[in-house]
C-alpha cells in the first residue's frame, strides 16, 4: 500500500503527479492497440501534425519545446514508421512531416483512451470537479500565453 502524500505539495508537483497517471493509461492503450513504441515526447508530434504538413520549426513553435526536442522525436517516429518527411512545396529548403497510414492510427487511439480517462476520473472525483478543474486550467493556459492560444489550440489527443 503507498503511502498517503503530503497535503502541502506544491501545485507544479500535483501537475506532473496527475499527468504521469495520464501517461501511463494512454500508454497502456497504445501498447495494447499494437503502438507500444511510441514514447511521452512522441505526443508533441501527433498533435499537431496538419493533414497538409507541417515544418519542424512550427511542431517546435505549438507543443513549446526546443528544436532539438522536437527533431529527435520526428526523427525517431520516422524511423519507427509513424512519420514521413517531403519536401515543402512553398520552401525548398524546408521539409514537411506528415503522418503514414501507421500513423493516422494512433490519434484515434490515443483520443479513446483520453475519453476513458476522462471518464473514470470523473466518476471518482466527481463530473463537476473535473469540469472546474479542466476550466480553471484553461483560463491559467489562456493567461499564461497572454490571452493568445498559440494560434491553434492542442485537441483533445490525449498523450498519444
Amino acid at each position: 500500500m503507498e503511502k498517503p502524500l503530503p497535503t502541502h505539495l506544491s501545485l507544479g508537483l500535483l501537475l506532473r503527479l496527475v499527468h504521469q497517471h495520464w501517461t501511463q493509461d494512454v500508454d497502456a492503450a497504445l501498447e495494447t492497440a499494437g503502438f507500444g513504441d511510441i514514447r511521452p515526447p512522441h505526443a508533441n508530434v501527433f498533435t499537431f501534425v496538419r493533414p497538409e504538413g507541417i515544418q519542424v520549426s512550427e511542431l517546435t513553435r505549438l507543443a513549446h519545446v526546443r528544436k532539438q526536442t522536437m527533431t529527435q522525436a520526428v526523427e525517431e517516429l520516422e524511423r519507427l514508421g509513424y512519420v514521413e518527411r517531403r519536401p515543402d512545396p512553398n520552401d525548398r529548403r524546408a521539409r514537411l512531416v506528415f503522418l503514414t497510414e501507421r500513423g493516422k492510427g494512433v490519434r484515434p487511439v490515443a483520443m479513446a483512451a483520453g475519453r476513458l480517462v476522462d471518464q473514470r476520473w470523473s466518476d471518482m472525483a466527481g463530473p463537476e470537479e473535473i469540469e472546474a478543474l479542466k476550466q480553471a486550467l484553461q483560463t491559467l493556459l489562456g493567461k499564461l500565453r497572454g490571452g493568445d492560444h498559440g494560434g491553434e489550440a492542442p485537441s483533445d489527443e490525449a498523450g498519444a
